[in-house]
């Protein structure tokens, strides 16, 4: 007997979702539209790819900007269904030459500029867009934390490449499964459910060093594969997951477990 595929029931679902543009937001994004969901994305940078979506470029750290993109949803009586906050700032071993991400000499404007785009920009999100979610009582919010926000980065994986993985990442990853758990609370009695997602890193042809120390300390013995997130999406997405709200789905190989 062929066994029954999963119905998501996404079909004219309307997604938001920011940093869309992204590594993870492109594969989140593909995911979506094969479900036939409407996809909206805010993205700073421009899109390498056509695809159905809708493009808004723009700084997820400015609210007017936030608003303005709602103003549009409102002039067109969109309902939007799902928000996944995405947007973040992540430095990659490879493309920084000169690594000053030390925590002795950490520079204070770094430390501002990516608690603004990856934890202020969330909570104005969540801010804007949840609150016109809650006015028709029923929405999904769905934050994208890591499992550096459930453990600290271990140095050990990046000294032979000299890089430091900075003070910024973990504390912002932390801090977005806060803002999931107050956002689930605040806005339960609207029918807004809010979860996080913490996933490990995804195989990207990182430096093979890095490669075999980080699958040592994973249970799995590996990095996650690309698109190997996207059902956990798709689930948290749609009605399946009804009665999840305010928890934080670690998806690591189990890293965080040992």
């Amino acid at each position: 007997m062929q066994k029954k595929s999963i119905n998501f029931n996404l079909k004219n679902k309307n997604i938001i979702i920011t940093g869309g543009n992204g590594f993870l937001g492109r594969q989140i994004t593909s995911a979506l539209l094969n479900e036939e969901a409407n996809v909206f994305i805010i993205d700073i940078k421009k899109s390498k790819e056509k695809t159905s979506a809708t493009y808004f470029y723009s700084d997820i750290t400015k609210e007017n900007d936030l608003k303005k993109i709602l103003n549009f949803f409102k002039s067109k009586k969109i309902k939007i269904d799902v928000l996944i906050n995405n947007a973040a700032i992540d430095y990659s071993p490879k493309k920084i030459k000169k690594n000053n991400f030390k925590l002795e000499n950490f520079p204070n404007s770094l430390w501002d500029k990516d608690l603004n785009v990856s934890l202020k920009g969330s909570y104005l999100c969540t801010k804007v867009f949840g609150s016109y979610m809650s006015k028709f009582k029923q929405g999904i919010i769905i934050n994208v934390s890591s499992d550096l926000g459930i453990i600290a980065p271990d140095q050990r994986i990046y000294e032979k490449s000299g890089f430091t993985k900075p003070i910024t990442y973990s504390i912002i990853k932390h801090g977005i499964i806060g803002l999931t758990k107050y956002t689930a609370s605040y806005w339960a009695k609207r029918n807004i459910r809010c979860n996080a997602i913490a996933p490990g890193g995804i195989f990207n042809n990182q430096d093979k060093s890095f490669v075999k120390r980080i699958n040592q300390l994973i249970p799995l013995g590996r990095m996650a594969k690309k698109n190997e997130y996207n059902g956990l999406f798709l689930f948290l997405c749609s009605d399946l997951s009804s009665y999840l709200t305010g928890s934080v789905i670690i998806a690591d190989g189990g890293r965080t477990i040992i």
